[in-house]
């Protein structure tokens, strides 16, 4: 039971780790979509700033959890 307990342990924080370097691939595919200068609105575009700056910001203080969570919600208004 102890070394189904410490596998399990070490198999989720891989899983965290691994997560938590797709922020750099997330932020890349926001920039690229803003590359082909999509018909936003200002209020959309300014939001979408927003959320990207944060997520970057997010990342580098290793809070990947709210990286990930401003990096999808632009995500979702870029419509990808």
């Amino acid at each position: 039971m102890r070394k189904l307990i410490l596998s399990l342990g070490l198999t989720l924080a891989a899983a965290g780790a691994a997560w938590a370097h797709n922020c750099p691939n997330e932020m890349k595919a926001i920039d690229a979509r803003l590359q082909t200068k999509p018909a936003l609105s200002k209020d959309v575009a300014d939001k979408v700033a927003r959320l990207r700056a944060d997520g970057e910001a997010h990342h580098k203080a290793g809070k990947h959890n709210e990286s990930m969570a401003a990096l999808g919600e632009a995500k979702k208004l870029l419509g990808i």
